[in-house]
């Protein structure tokens, strides 16, 4: 089989299985709908893993069109594919996280009515993120990018009869479409003076344009590529929710948790990382874009980890930790260690959807209860949940050996190297930011699995406006939670095994070997954050020990200290804490106030701008003037011509005597009479 044949074939296979459970899926029932989608899902994933190992072994990468869609002036739009080893790195990612969700999903789903729907939808999604990670232009870039939006709205808002799944899917693709503006914008500036989509000839004419100037304002000019760079980032600020475009990421928890795992964790929220690390070579031009990045990325790792602190809702505190590392991601891509960006990219997918999953598990045997303060002591109940959440957690937190550590700590030694102004700063987020995810990483695990059991009791067992609608949730009393089966808790297992080993194995190979040579462009004169990492990566084993002698080893080692602390043997401090520090409790329990801002200032006064168009621009000059207006007028002229038309004779002939003595004197007054 030839090369793009391969790779169509494993951007369609979930397309087609999409198809099948979407169209057909009351022909082919439910195991149908879940045997179509998990075959094609499981074929493009084979096909991702022999495209990386076919790449690893040395064959080259391929650029080509598979067909031209339109040419408008000399303007070349194909839909081709780009695959080197950040494609198939990414490829890999995708379909074995999906193709673990899809497993995982045939017991999390399975008393669901739209369980068919649920299934063509996160096929439809894998395809949508395979277009984007292949594509070799902008314009394919933009499809992948708008329909892995798409999918996200619908499977956000899957439950649409509760109201909270559709103002969470409206606010999702709202946020999404102030990012995605930028985004084109940026691709708009592209195509204007680049002359291109294509990505290879963009990246070959950029560094003629380095010097080259846009004016925004009269009398201002901005660089052009510093322009284009941050309005290029701004689409990924919506798509991979960096502050302040974050707040839909939190609400879209209100979708089932194989979607939290899938999309929000692995996949769709990485798309903004993986493009800025495949834009290297316009980014790299341009220090105030870097700069601008790495400011965005430290607000984001630091405060939306503070956020996780104060969660009760156990889907939520592991939201925040996402958003938290999409930050330190994006921190690494300020850095210019794109290659470390995207290398925690790929740990974080494994861990993180590993979490989700995990959580979705405790959701279950907890009967759709997923209040942490009413769980506790569930280790003897669920064991398999409990060690593959412990291993999850180690990894989120950066234990060393465990595969977090190593990207995680290659970002902070990035940053250490970097000599952008915005460093100083950067470099004090992400070493806080351990702290804080140690802690609350351990908060959840601790108040989840050890200590009293709070589950059960007669009180709590109520109706809890959750998952399915309006079935009672919680355990009743007495009850005692149920480990669910093998199809839940094998992808579990299969996702601990790279959660704890894919760092150790993979670093040298992606950060001090040549995995991203000719992929990832970095000005080594100009930013040497790499150097340092480069000099760690080259041994797994004595980065590892070299670690417990580091500052951020002890940072999340005091996290999981204070955790332990806090709430398994003086649970009356966090308590008094909260009494003593109300402000500031209040402004993380508000989100920063985010949400006010935006729905009371911005949505409001879009509301009320509208509200003034509708009354005076609409009703009053349009219907009222323009409308209503030119009827009224013509009406009224042809009220005052009707009065001529009385049927009298003498009427008509004093008209004409009155019309020939006017003529007449027109006449005389012109022609006759000298001036």
């Amino acid at each position: 089989m030839d090369k793009p044949t391969l790779y169509l074939l494993i951007a369609l296979f979930p397309l087609f299985g999409a198809i099948a459970a979407g169209l057909f899926g009351r022909v082919i029932g439910r195991a149908g709908a879940h045997w179509v989608t998990i075959l094609g899902v499981a074929a493009s994933c084979l096909g991702s893993f022999y495209v990386l190992n076919d790449l690893l072994n040395g064959a080259p990468s391929y650029n080509g069109n598979l067909y031209t869609w339109l040419t408008v002036d000399g303007l070349d739009v194909s839909v081709g594919f780009l695959v080197d080893k950040l494609t198939a790195m990414m490829m890999v990612v995708v379909t074995f996280v999906s193709l673990m969700v899809h497993i995982y999903t045939i017991g999390y789903m399975e008393e669901d009515p739209g369980y068919q729907r649920f299934f063509s939808y996160i096929s439809l999604f894998t395809f949508s993120m395979l277009m984007l990670v292949m594509s070799n232009n902008f314009v394919q870039l933009f499809f992948g990018w708008e329909a892995v939006g798409l999918v996200s709205y619908l499977l956000i808002g899957f439950w649409f009869k509760r109201p909270t799944a559709i103002f969470a899917n409206l606010k999702a693709f709202l946020v999404n479409r102030v990012g995605d503006f930028g985004f084109l914008l940026g691709i708009g500036l592209v195509l204007a003076h680049f002359g291109s989509f294509d990505y290879a000839t963009v990246f070959a004419h950029a560094p003629v344009l380095k010097d080259a100037t846009i004016s925004l304002l009269p009398g201002s000019s901005c660089s052009l590529l510093s322009v284009t760079c941050i309005l290029l980032f701004v689409g990924a600020m919506g798509k991979s929710a960096q502050f302040p475009l974050h707040v839909w990421l939190p609400d879209s928890m209100e979708g089932p948790t194989p979607i939290s795992a899938l999309i929000h964790a692995a996949t769709m929220v990485t798309a903004g990382i993986f493009m800025v690390a495949r834009m290297s070579p316009l980014f790299e031009l341009s220090d105030t874009a870097l700069n601008f990045i790495l400011v965005i990325g430290s607000i984001t790792a630091l405060f939306m980890g503070f956020l996780g602190i104060i969660q009760n809702d156990i889907k939520r505190v592991v939201a925040y930790s996402t958003l938290s590392q999409l930050g330190y991601m994006t921190v690494a891509l300020g850095a210019s260690a794109y290659s470390v960006a995207v290398f925690h990219l790929m740990t974080h997918a494994f861990f993180k959807a590993l979490l989700f999953l995990a959580a979705g598990a405790v959701i279950m045997a907890m009967h759709h209860d997923q209040d942490i303060r009413r769980m506790g002591g569930l280790k003897k109940y669920l064991p398999v949940i409990y060690w593959t959440s412990l291993l999850g957690s180690l990894a989120l937190i950066g234990t060393p050996f465990f595969s977090g550590f190593y990207s995680k700590d290659s970002i902070i030694l990035a940053v250490e190297g970097s000599k952008l102004p915005a460093a100083g700063f950067a470099q004090f987020a992400v070493l806080a930011g351990v702290f804080v995810t140690a802690f609350y990483s351990f908060r959840m695990f601790f108040l989840v699995f050890h200590g009293e059991e709070r589950f059960g009791k007669a009180s709590d067992h109520h109706h809890h406006d959750d998952d399915h609608g309006d079935e009672h949730h919680g355990l009743a009393p007495g009850e005692k939670p149920h480990s669910p089966g093998l199809v839940v808790t094998g992808p579990l297992m299969a996702l601990a095994v790279p959660s704890v080993v894919i760092g150790g194995l993979a670093i040298k190979t992606m950060l001090a070997g040549d995995f991203f040579n000719n992929v990832i462009f970095v000005n080594g004169e100009a930013h040497h954050a790499m150097e340092a990492v480069e000099h760690h990566a080259h041994d797994a084993w004595h980065m590892g020990l070299h670690a417990f002698m580091t500052l951020p080893f002890w940072l999340a080692l005091a996290g999981v200290v204070v955790a332990w602390f806090f709430y398994l043997k003086r649970p009356d401090i966090p308590a008094a804490i909260k009494s003593r520090v109300g402000p500031i409790y209040s402004l993380l329990e508000n989100k920063y106030y985010m949400d006010h801002i935006y729905i009371q200032g911005f949505a409001a006064f879009g509301r009320g701008l509208g509200k003034v168009f509708w009354k005076v621009g609409d009703t009053i000059l349009i219907d009222g003037l323009v409308v209503n207006g030119a009827a009224k007028l013509v009406g009224a002229i042809s009220g005052l011509v009707r009065r001529f038309q009385t049927g009298y004779i003498y009427h008509y002939a004093f008209a004409m005597i009155i019309g020939a003595l006017l003529l007449l004197t027109w006449w005389l007054g012109r022609f006759v009479v000298p001036h």
